[in-house]
């Protein structure tokens, strides 16, 4: 199995519900660098697993739809706690629709899995890995 990783970050605000998360129920900030990693078992015609120039671009694309922005302010994060495990989930889904609509290049539709990675602190991380749905209700 081939894998490709591109790393990008974002700066965000955001805060949580419930009382299990104490004090980052206020407005706190965070820092995470993000990874993409996309596996797949063969490699294109011209010896590529994607497009990593590509897959760069639209990593950076989906980011900046959050990047130093107040995550309890956008409707697309609307009534969700935004832990670092589901922003990877979230990520994800937008990335398996990039290589489904062929944003990453002809490798792009043997792409198996994607895994994504937020690192919070260089001691603290989450990530979400499944398999890319071939359609966009999967």
């Amino acid at each position: 199995m081939y894998s490709l990783t591109v790393a990008d970050h974002v700066m965000v605000a955001h805060s949580f519900r419930g009382e299990g998360f104490g004090p980052a129920q206020r407005v706190h900030g965070a820092t995470f660098v993000v990874e993409a990693e996309f596996r797949a078992p063969r490699l294109d015609g011209a010896n590529l697993l994607v497009d990593i120039a590509a897959a760069r671009v639209e990593l950076r694309r989906i980011l900046d739809t959050f990047d130093y922005d107040n995550l309890d302010t956008l409707p697309a994060f609307a009534g969700q706690n935004t832990t670092t495990e589901f922003l990877c989930f979230h990520v994800h889904g937008l990335l398996c629709a990039a290589l489904r609509e062929g944003k990453l290049g002809t490798g792009g539709r043997d792409v198996l899995a994607v895994k994504v990675l937020l690192r919070e602190s260089p001691l603290a991380w989450a990530a979400y890995e499944a398999e890319v749905p071939r359609t966009a209700s999967a």
